[in-house]
């Protein structure tokens, strides 16, 4: 039988950032959309984190053992035009691979309700890093359910695409093709008239009269 080991979740302070860089590190590694999403390596992860504390980010961690063993990182979005009341959203749920089934990640999202019932957020939305089948087949146990399709474009793709998209694009597009268009059209029916003048049909009319009749025969 496993020995139950109780866990602590607490905010991060700024001692715990090598080790929450650490698990960020690894679930980004976990994560099918890999480096796209938490890319960098762990100096700049640890200064990622240090910003997301200065603007009033939430880093909570989980502790077992005097072992930091789970991260969630989550921000507080609205209220704004489309949402009257704020709602938490989770960038991150990670517990390192030796620490799971063993009740953090649970311990983790009772932080998670709690912080949110704190802000008046009657929602709380997860897209999280490390996005793994396990993650979402935990969230969905717990009660999360499938809102709306993210969908990603490199910024050089989105600003190739509106340039080859947009209706002035595509007009000049069709103005320089035109008169190419005109002169292979033209050439083909030049062409189609040459070879009916070389091989058209015959004129009997040019036939000689007598062409078609027996030859007379000559008295001996």
């Amino acid at each position: 039988m496993r020995e139950r080991v109780a866990v602590e979740v607490r905010p991060a302070g700024a001692a715990d950032l090598d080790a929450v860089a650490e698990l960020a590190a690894r679930g980004r590694d976990e994560s099918p959309a890999g480096t796209q999403v938490a890319a960098g390596d762990h100096e700049r992860l640890r200064e990622q984190l240090s910003v997301l504390l200065a603007v009033d980010g939430h880093v909570l961690v989980a502790e077992r053992a005097g072992r930091i063993v789970g991260v969630v990182l989550g921000r507080l979005v609205g209220p704004h035009l489309f949402v009257v009341r704020p709602v938490l959203y989770l960038d991150t749920v990670f517990v390192a691979p030796d620490a799971r089934r063993r009740g953090v990640g649970h311990a983790l999202l009772r932080a998670v309700a709690s912080l949110a019932i704190e802000n008046d957020c009657e929602e709380v939305y997860a897209a999280p890093v490390a996005g793994t089948r396990g993650v979402q087949r935990f969230l969905a146990r717990l009660g999360f359910a499938p809102a709306c399709g993210h969908r990603v474009a490199p910024t050089q793709t989105l600003l190739r695409r509106l340039a080859q998209d947009s209706p002035l694009a595509k007009e000049a597009e069709h103005h320089r093709r035109r008169p190419v268009r005109a002169g292979l059209e033209d050439l083909i029916a030049r062409r189609r008239r040459a070879r009916s003048a070389e091989t058209g049909p015959l004129d009997l009319r040019e036939v000689p009269a007598a062409a078609g009749t027996r030859p007379e025969h000559v008295a001996g």
